[in-house]
């Protein structure tokens, strides 16, 4: 059922009741009105007729003649014009005019006007003490009015607004029908515009002039949010679909040739079982590096991932010490052997995903400890350093090891980049430019500043600062698909 067809059955419905209600109340107000009337005109005709009825009674108490009373009777009717008139005195009762019968009760008394139904009629009743000049000659003044003309005119009233409401349901149903139909045009065509919306042929969206109607507006508003929201979900869809398949695509595009030569490797255990042990130990080791590669690069794959499909209500304040802490932890329980220190002042705090720094930090430590040991086989030494510069937290991570070229130091943050005799993946460093990205700082590879080894730089922005607000996550976040499809990686690095 349309909205002015609702609109045009509730006015129909309600208008009539209406009318009825204040017709009603209108009843009561005529009503009382003419009671007013009725009572007025008694009391008048009550002090007009109190002196002749006050006559009346002493004409009666002295027994005079029979004319003399009935002389001083019809005066007293006479008086007394349209109303009724009942005097009742010590020994007789005088009537006359309208009035009920003598066999209905009167009320004890009725100083103030009463109404009094007898025999279907109804009476406006008024009585007043009256005596005579000598004592105890005392009597009752009844006078009394016909309802009828009240009763007339309330029915006639009443005719009106009954027919008033029957007349006023259909023809207000109709009025606000048109008007309804009217004022619901806008409604209309927001309906069509949006019913002609179809995101699988058009990348059309709504368009809305303002109608001047808050709740039109409103609700245009509502449709065109709701409607930018499914399209960025849909390209978060579409996003991660193709982040699945390029994780597909990667991981069989890397995978193939470890697993290629752990199938060679497990074929000479297989073809010679009489392997001479310290061959055959070397194919095992062999095996081993090939498995410990293809489980490294599943799980950076996976953190790349990750990275890619992460919303920005997952952000939040991380305080950056604590992350640095625990991840300097971590590595000395895992590396007994090396020597790692730690210079982190508490209450650096930025906005950001905590998983990810923490991957950020985890992935620069074990770095340095690959590759920052001494040539002669010493334990590795690694020292991380917290600090501030402006409204930017600086983390710096060093090692002792043989450094990086100034001309590569670029070129360590693509994907699969690694030196031949690493055994990592060659997607580390990538997973670290992937999350300074996400968190909007910067990274970059640094010369030593007792010039052996290498530094990487870290900035990011504090919680707080100008550049530290709560900022939306990048349009493109690709990094799964990049590392598969050979196209460079969009995070901001500098060169040194």
């Amino acid at each position: 059922m349309r909205l002015s067809t609702r609109i045009a059955l509730a006015v129909g419905a309600t208008v009539p009741v209406l009318v009825l209600a204040t017709g009603w109340l209108l009843l009561r107000l005529v009503a009382t009105d003419l009671h007013h009337q009725q009572d007025a005109h008694l009391r008048e005709s009550a002090a007009a007729v109190a002196k002749d009825a006050r006559g009346l009674l002493r004409a009666s108490a002295a027994d005079r003649s029979a004319a003399v009373e009935q002389a001083r009777e019809r005066r007293l009717f006479t008086s007394a014009l349209d109303v009724g008139v009942r005097l009742v005195g010590p020994g007789e009762t005088f009537t006359g005019g309208p009035q009920p019968e003598q066999g209905v009760p009167l009320p004890v008394s009725a100083p103030v006007p009463v109404t009094l139904r007898a025999g279907g009629d109804s009476w406006r009743v008024l009585s007043t003490r009256v005596s005579g000049a000598r004592p105890g000659v005392r009597g009752t003044l009844w006078l009394f009015a016909p309802d009828t003309a009240a009763d007339t005119q309330l029915r006639l009233v009443r005719r009106r607004v009954v027919t008033v409401a029957l007349l006023a349901a259909p023809l207000s149903g109709l009025l606000a029908g048109a008007v309804a139909g009217r004022a619901s045009r806008p409604l209309r065509r927001l309906r069509d515009s949006a019913s002609g919306l179809d995101p699988r042929t058009s990348t059309a969206r709504l368009d809305h002039a303002p109608a001047r109607i808050t709740e039109v507006d409103d609700l245009a508003h509502t449709l065109q949010t709701v409607l930018s929201r499914y399209d960025e979900q849909a390209g978060r869809t579409e996003e991660a679909l193709a982040t699945a398949r390029s994780f597909a695509s990667a991981a069989a595009h890397e995978l193939r040739t470890p697993l290629m030569s752990m199938q060679t490797n497990l074929e000479i255990l297989t073809e010679h079982p009489g392997l001479p042990g310290p061959d055959r130990e070397e194919v095992l080791d062999d095996l081993r590096r090939e498995h410990a590669r293809l489980l490294g690069l599943l799980v950076m794959l996976r953190e790349l991932g990750r990275g890619d499909l992460v919303e920005a209500d997952a952000f939040g304040p991380v305080d950056l010490a604590d992350v640095v802490e625990a991840s300097v932890r971590e590595q000395r329980r895992r590396h007994p052997l090396a020597h790692i220190t730690g210079d982190c002042p508490p209450g650096l705090r930025v906005y950001g995903w905590e998983p990810g720094l923490r991957t950020v930090l985890d992935n620069l430590l074990i770095n340095a400890l690959v590759h920052g040991g001494g040539s002669d086989g010493r334990p590795a030494r690694v020292g991380v350093t917290l600090g501030v510069s402006g409204d930017h937290a600086v983390l710096f991570v060093d090692d002792e090891g043989p450094g990086i070229a100034p001309e590569r130091r670029g070129e360590v943050f693509e994907r699969f980049e690694r030196r031949p005799d690493s055994p990592g993946s060659g997607l580390g460093l990538t997973l670290v430019a992937q999350q300074i990205g996400l968190h909007r700082g910067r990274v970059r590879v640094l010369g030593a500043p007792g010039g052996a080894g290498a530094r990487i730089e870290v900035v990011l922005p504090l919680l707080g600062g100008r550049a530290g607000t709560e900022a939306a996550l990048p349009a493109q976040r690709n990094w799964v698909i990049d590392t598969a499809g050979g196209r460079p990686q969009e995070f901001h690095k500098e060169d040194s």
